[in-house]
């Protein structure tokens, strides 16, 4: 289980840059600018945490 850890946090880790950085722009389409760059940062911080 140990050598499987770092595989399963980085594919989380993936996930989470994916929609941090492209995921979450067609939800917020109609949001302001500095909205989305803080909702974009908020969701990479979990990203960043693993």
């Amino acid at each position: 289980m140990q050598k499987l850890l770092p595989i399963v946090l980085l594919i989380f880790s993936n996930l989470f840059m994916t929609y941090a950085w492209y995921g979450h722009l067609k939800d917020f389409k109609t949001r302001a600018l500095f909205f989305v760059i803080l909702v974009s940062w908020g969701i990479a911080f979990f990203e960043y945490c693993l």
